[in-house]
Order: structure tokens, then C-alpha cells, then sequence
């Protein structure tokens, strides 16, 4: 059903519950599917993504249904971040980041509410994406700790903020930024700033040329003495308040990271299995399926992701019941799809040889992708450490 909503038309979400908006996901992929390998050449944004995400009432998928959106928890947001990521991870990049923040929004009593829904409504009636722009060129994350260079300096007129920020994924398409910075009060306090994208001092540095992910448009954004209302502060406190992380965001940040690089594992799967069975060396007279060398690697990929479905889906799906969960179980199901991810392409790799490194072929380009899921928060070895430490009792 389509309506008109503002001077925007879009699609309402289907009435009828997870399955239909997870078959309205893997419709409108199958184009980004067929873009993504331009977009990965020329390192270009994919807009029309955005576009059609909206028109199908998908970029309102976690915005709570008491306000217009999909309410859709971790599990259903996950499964159409792994369907989306299979097609085009860069763009479920950007999505994710914008998902995390309608759900921290939904469940934080910290987010004013009246801003929360307000950029509820502008992201039903149109493409209206907000990612938290948090790392910067000294800080690095701010997982690790340390202050942000970022300063929001209080005036009469409102807040002026000064600063650059790294790694701004969505830069290019963004029309929120909830900036990471602390205040140049007396007595310093760090934390979110809600700043409309455009503003006059505020800049997009194209410095986006990666490995993976080309089109996610990850650029630097400058701000340069921005001023933005005062009521626009989000989540501010003294520093030693943020030892602790916010879990919400923390957990499900974890799952739909590992949602997108098992989505691009599927992919990288998908055409191994078609190459490996139409491809008929001379000397072999038969396709590359019909060694048991391959059929057995081939059960170690099907291995390794049936694995992650189950800590994808059983994770989720915890978070959404209620269930008391850690951390340390977050951080672990990311760190083990993850790695799951990268090993399934390679051993994809090792099974096609050239082909798989050929260019025209998409699997060199998943294996650029997947490598990506490593760097994301919470690194591999912050999360082994943490276990360790526990561990040992440190």
C-alpha cells in the first residue's frame, strides 16, 4: 500500500509481521545486488538504495510503532541487515548505523523525547538517515577511552561545536549527526549532540578510499565553530559516567555487525557453489563438485555458517525476550561470526584459485568486504582480552 506522506511518497510497512518486510528486503536487494559491483569500482555512494529502502517503508524498520514505524526488535532487523548485507554490505552498513540509533532512541530515557520523535517522523516520510559520528584522528574510538578533541562551547545562541570526525559511514546521504564531544565547561562533560547535517561550518572531507566497502561513503566531517539549538543536547554527563557503555547500543551494534559480514559470506557462497558446478576442468571431465577434496571444504563453509545463523538468530532473539545477557556474549558472537565470515570466503578463495581473484568475478570483491568485519568495534583482541582478564579474575 502506498501513501503520501508530507510532500514525500512512501511505502507503508506490511501489516502482516517479520515475514513480509524480510521478502520486501530481499525485493529491493536484488538491485543493489546488481549495482554493487559499480558502486565498489568507483568507490560512488549508492543514493538510490536509500531511495528505494524508503519507498519501501524499510529505513522506519526499528522506528517504534506507536509512532508510525515497524517496531521490529534485534532478530527481525537483523535477518533484513544479513539480506541486505548479501546484496550490498555497504549499504547495510549505513542502514545498521541508522537503525541502532531508532533503537537506542526507543529504549534510552536519556533521548529527549520530543527529538526522538521528530526524526521518527522525518525518517517514515522520507530518506532521513542519523549515524553517531564518534572516532576521530587522535582519539581513534572511543571504545578505548580518552576524551574527544570535538568541542561544544555553550553560548546564548546555542551550542557551537569545532571539530573533525573519521569513519563518518553514510557521510554523503546523512541528514543527522549525533556527535561525540565534551564541553568546554568548568567542570567537563562528554557525551551525544544532535546536529542538523548541512549547517553552515560544517564540511564533508571525501578521504573515503578503502579496501572493503567502497560505497558506504565513510568520509571525515569537519565542524567549524556549527552552532545548533541549545534544546538539540542529547546525552551529556561527566565523563567517569561513560566507564560503563550503553548496553543497548553496544549489543545490538555486536549482532548486526555480524549480521552484514554473514550476509556477505552467503554471497561469497552462493557463487562458489554455481562456479563449482559448472565448472569442468579438461583433465577432469566433470564439474569441480564432483571431488570430495571440494565437497569436504565445501561442508566447512555450510559448517561454519549454519554456526553463525544459530548465534545470530538465538542472540537476537534472547535480546528481544528479555533475557539477561552480557557483554562478553555480544562481543563473543561478533568476534566468532566475524571471523567465521572471513575464513568462508577464504576457503572460497582456495577452492576457485584466479577466478576467485579475477576482478569480473564478485568473490575478490566479497573477500575486500569481508575483511572489513574486523575492524569494526569491538576488535578481536579487546574482546579476548576482556575474557581473559575475567578469566584470570583481573
Amino acid at each position: 500500500m502506498v501513501t503520501t506522506l508530507g510532500s514525500t511518497t512512501a511505502r507503508e510497512l506490511p501489516a502482516h509481521g517479520a515475514a513480509d518486510r524480510t521478502a520486501c528486503a530481499r525485493e529491493v536487494s536484488a538491485g543493489f545486488a546488481e549495482r554493487a559491483a559499480v558502486h565498489d569500482r568507483d568507490g560512488s555512494f549508492p543514493f538510490e538504495n536509500f531511495k528505494e529502502l524508503s519507498e519501501a517503508g524499510l529505513l522506519a524498520l526499528t522506528v517504534p510503532a506507536a509512532l508510525g514505524g515497524g517496531g521490529a526488535g534485534a532478530l527481525e532487523t537483523a535477518r533484513v541487515l544479513g539480506i541486505v548485507g548479501k546484496a550490498d554490505p555497504s549499504t547495510a552498513l549505513v542502514l545498521s548505523m541508522h537503525y541502532i540509533q531508532h533503537l537506542v532512541m526507543a529504549r534510552s530515557a536519556r533521548w529527549p523525547g520530543r527529538l526522538a520523535r521528530k526524526l521518527a517522523k522525518e525518517t517514515i516520510e522520507g530518506v532521513a538517515l542519523i549515524n553517531a559520528l564518534r572516532v576521530e584522528p587522535e582519539l581513534g574510538s572511543p571504545a578505548r577511552g580518552g576524551l574527544p578533541s570535538t568541542i561544544a562551547r555553550r553560548t546564548e545562541t546555542g551550542w557551537r561545536l569545532s571539530g573533525r570526525k573519521i569513519y563518518s559511514t553514510g557521510a554523503p546521504l546523512l541528514k543527522w549527526y549525533a556527535a561525540w564531544a565534551r564541553t568546554d565547561e568548568e567542570e567537563t562533560r562528554v557525551g551525544l549532540f544532535l546536529v542538523p547535517a548541512g549547517l553552515p561550518g560544517t564540511r564533508i572531507v571525501e578521504t573515503w578510499d578503502h579496501l572493503g566497502l567502497r560505497a558506504s561513503g565513510s568520509h571525515d566531517v569537519i565542524f567549524d565553530d556549527v552552532v545548533f539549538p541549545l534544546d538539540y543536547e542529547i546525552d551529556v554527563r561527566a565523563p567517569e559516567e561513560w566507564l560503563t557503555p550503553d548496553f543497548t547500543q553496544a549489543t545490538i551494534h555486536a549482532i548486526f555487525i555480524a549480521a552484514i559480514y554473514d550476509g556477505v559470506a552467503r554471497a561469497a557462497r552462493d557463487w562458489l557453489v554455481e562456479f563449482l558446478k559448472s565448472r569442468v576442468p579438461a583433465n577432469l571431465g566433470a564439474p569441480l563438485a564432483t571431488l570430495p577434496r571440494v565437497q569436504e571444504i565445501v561442508g566447512g563453509i555450510e559448517a561454519r555458517l549454519l554456526v553463525n545463523a544459530r548465534l545470530i538468530e538465538s542472540f537476537a532473539g534472547d535480546f528481544d525476550d528479555g533475557v539477561l545477557l552480557s557483554a562478553a556474549e555480544s562481543n563473543v558472537t561478533k568476534l566468532t561470526v566475524t571471523n567465521n565470515a572471513v575464513a568462508v570466503v577464504e576457503d572460497a578463495l582456495s577452492l576457485s584459485g584466479n577466478h576467485g581473484l579475477t576482478r569480473s568475478n564478485p568473490l575478490e570483491r566479497h573477500h575486500r568486504d569481508v575483511l572489513c568485519g574486523r575492524v569494526h568495534t569491538p576488535q578481536d583482541d579487546s574482546t579476548r582480552l576482556s575474557l581473559g582478564r575475567a578469566a584470570l579474575g583481573l
